[in-house]
């Protein structure tokens, strides 16, 4: 029981690992359009964005910044389920006195807010390089005259890090930082809670694993549910990611929600959820599938 127990902390790292990148992949053309939306106000609608990044940029633009997301989500989503497996297994502990006792929801809910919080020291540098590669726009142009191409501010994932942590400090990978946790700690939260209770819900009596539709349906709501409480402040997010860009529009995060809402109203708090909605269900099928897919290979080769 011991060895198992030690096996679990890493399967789950391991399993959260995988399932994160292809999430990733699956998700980030939806996503490219759900960040052009929230920052840029000249954007009405999905269909809009997605004719313009085609006819202006090509399939490429749907991609812009993927490496760096790539690799950083992979670890931050290991960081998220092996933290909720390690939260939910202490606080089993501390509340029974034994890792065999049932497990609570509000266990589920508790754990899930502290790995939302917990992967942000891993998401912040990599969300920023991503904000700023997906909002920018400009291409490859020549200076008239002097025979050379004006370049766009970032070159690459790794020459916009280095940029930002040149011109804005070490600091600057963390703007937006706070919004984040503010997003994903409750966002994380009402994520576990509704695949576990989805996955209550679909199992039949007398079964202990749910089974593979009911686990792909419980991932997508799951997706659907979090990104509903955790987009309000994604908004807010991108915004100061992209902030001092071009030019400094806002001196926080209050600021920050008084601005956009008394210039766009309070509907501004919900732009992209559509996007957010129809992009989490099957990421999230992806990602929970995956999971537990290899959290099975795993167990069964120790």
């Amino acid at each position: 029981l011991e060895k198992g127990g030690r096996a679990m902390h890493v399967v789950d790292f391991l399993a959260g690992s995988v399932g994160g990148a292809l999430g990733v992949v699956v998700g980030y053309p939806l996503d490219t359009v759900k960040v052009r939306i929230q920052t840029e106000r000249k954007l009405l609608g999905a269909w809009q964005c997605i004719h313009t990044i085609a006819k202006k940029e090509g399939v490429n633009g749907f991609f812009k910044g993927l490496t760096m997301p790539l690799i950083t989500v992979s670890i931050s989503s290991s960081v998220t389920f092996g933290t909720y497996r390690n939260c939910l297994q202490c606080l089993r502990q501390v509340r029974c006195g034994s890792l065999e006792a049932p497990t609570s929801k509000s266990d589920i809910f508790l754990a899930g807010l502290v790995a939302g919080v917990a992967q942000v020291s891993v998401m912040s540098p990599a969300d920023i390089v991503k904000v700023r590669l997906q909002c920018q726009t400009e291409p490859y142009r020549p200076v008239q005259g002097s025979g050379l191409l004006s370049k766009p501010k970032y070159h690459s994932p790794v020459h916009c890090l280095l940029t930002i942590a040149r011109e804005e400090g070490m600091l600057g990978l963390y703007k937006g930082a706070t919004a984040l946790c503010l997003r994903d700690g409750p966002s994380f939260a009402t994520y576990f809670l509704t695949y576990s209770v989805f996955c209550d819900w679909l199992t039949p009596a007398g079964k202990n694993q749910p089974e593979w539709w009911a686990v792909l349906v419980a991932g997508g709501c799951a997706g659907m549910c979090g990104w509903s409480i955790g987009t309000p402040m994604d908004v807010i997010k991108s915004r100061l990611q992209v902030d001092g860009v071009r030019k400094k529009r806002y001196n926080g995060i209050v600021h920050c929600i008084s601005e956009s809402i008394q210039k766009e109203g309070l509907t501004v708090l919900f732009k992209g959820l559509g996007l957010n909605c129809l992009r989490a269900f099957p990421v999230n099928m992806v990602v929970f599938a995956t999971y537990e897919m290899v959290i099975q290979l795993l167990h069964k080769s120790l």
